[in-house]
């Protein structure tokens, strides 16, 4: 059994590493697609989005039937989906065929997240948060691999982005192998005999929460879609304020509806909804900033790929070495510090002028978004049991739909109104979270996590 699940954690790893490896190439193809392609940052923005949204589908959708259709069914699914997207990515050279390729990227992304999470909490039962964290090691540390590599073989050896992309199918190979043969245990609700019924409630609001992520896909798309361009433009136009605003207005109007048929219609406490928009600003503030690095800082006199690899190097030391820092400070803590981090690095960055100060900066925020997207699973997990699958899904769905909303209002800041700007709008983020975190960790931190 032992080996069995070293084995299935180390596959987990490798399949992990690809959908990291992929964050990586795409914020590389963002100057080829720019410079080489002509695309503005608008369209990249667009084009890139499916990444993220893709993902969101396939983790709700997988969360939703992965104990009927099998944990192994999911897995393979994913590994299929990676194939088509590194191969349409090898040949893409138009903004659809980016966007085809990031699609089937962002779909395998979500297939992975979506049966590796449940699987190892099955895994190691004990163990949950420590073994999310050292799991979720190699998506920043596939970051500093295809970070080095774009340093390497593009910037350096001069090799083309085709070549580059095409190495992906190395780990791919090896994560495929390690899975042919292998028996895969049942999730841990199905495990602990919890019913579907109940893993639906546990989730708080489902059915809010899955129309909240379709209303942000047409979001994170309305710039390419002209009618609903047109509708959301309409009020900001007819009472005078930015159509940017038009998102959180949106977003604060499903969080409140989420919260109210979490408390009245199912009876469930409030944590799962909180931890739900909370995931949209800690994905958004972790995974926005770095798919925008060499954008953002093209001009600080540091090679943006190395400064992403740097990043994410400390995001992944961190991670392996989390479980001492959670015993200590429990979820809630860690979160609420790594808020504060990320809000401080992201005002130095604004500010920023020079190597030194910049790379100063960079290390600040790493530190800052290290535990965001593995504390906030392991928190789920934890205090949320009953959520099974389908929680942790619906958190890695909020996560990536969130990016793909924000990725190209970002872009439109930059392209806009400048780099220094688009970092410090990047800053009310881990400013709301620190206020979230203060409720969660003093109303549910000290509570037993059998509760929800």
């Amino acid at each position: 059994m032992n080996e069995n699940r070293n084995r299935l954690f180390l596959g987990a790893c490798f399949a992990l590493i690809v959908t990291s490896v992929s964050f990586a190439v795409r914020s590389k193809c963002e100057e080829v697609f720019r410079v080489d392609y002509g695309l503005s940052p608008e369209e990249i923005g667009w084009a890139i989005g499916p990444a993220f949204w893709g993902f969101t589908a396939a983790m709700v959708i997988g969360g939703l039937i992965i104990d009927i259709v099998k944990t192994k069914t999911i897995i393979w699914t994913g590994f299929v989906l990676h194939l088509l997207g590194i191969i349409t990515l090898i040949f893409a050279d138009t903004k659809i065929s980016f966007y085809l390729g990031n699609l089937f990227f962002g779909l395998g992304n979500g297939c992975v997240e979506a049966s590796f999470n449940p699987m190892i909490a099955t895994l190691f039962p004990n163990e949950k948060t420590k073994m999310l964290n050292r799991f979720h090691v190699w998506f920043p540390g596939g970051i500093v691999i295809g970070g080095l590599l774009a340093y390497l073989m593009m910037d350096l050896m001069g090799l083309s982005h085709q070549l580059y992309i095409g190495v992906m199918l190395i780990p791919l190979l090896i994560y495929g192998y390690l899975f042919i043969g292998q028996s895969i245990p049942e999730t841990e609700r199905v495990a602990n005999k919890v019913s579907y019924s109940d893993m639906i409630k546990a989730t708080g609001a489902p059915f809010m929460l899955l129309v909240a992520t379709l209303v942000m896909f047409v979001l994170a798309n309305f710039g390419q879609l002209p009618f609903v361009s047109a509708c959301l433009n309409f009020f900001p136009e007819k009472f005078g304020f930015s159509p940017s605003s038009m998102y959180i207005v949106i977003v604060a109007v499903l969080l409140v509806a989420a919260l109210a048929e979490g408390k009245l219609a199912w009876g469930a406490k409030l944590v799962f909804p909180l931890m739900f928009f909370m995931m949209l600003l800690t994905a958004a503030t972790e995974l926005v900033t770095t798919q925008w690095m060499n954008a953002l800082f093209q001009n600080a006199g540091v090679n943006a790929m190395v400064l992403l690899a740097l990043i994410t190097a400390i995001m992944a030391v961190g991670r392996f070495f989390a479980g001492g820092l959670v015993h200590k400070f429990n979820p809630a803590g860690v979160l609420l510090i790594s808020s504060i981090l990320a809000l401080i690095g992201l005002y130095m960055m604004s500010v920023a002028s020079g190597p030194a100060f910049t790379i100063i900066s960079a290390i600040v925020f790493a530190v800052g978004v290290c535990y965001f997207w593995p504390t906030m699973l392991g928190y789920v997990a934890e205090y949320v049991p009953e959520s099974g699958a389908l929680g942790m899904s619906i958190m890695g769905g909020a996560g990536m739909v969130s990016v793909a909303m924000f990725l190209p209002m970002l872009g439109g800041v930059m392209e806009k109104d400048g780099t220094q700007t688009a970092l410090r709008f990047m800053g009310f983020f881990p400013l709301i979270l620190i206020a979230g975190f203060l409720v969660l960790l003093f109303v549910y931190g000290r509570k037993q996590n059998t509760e929800s």
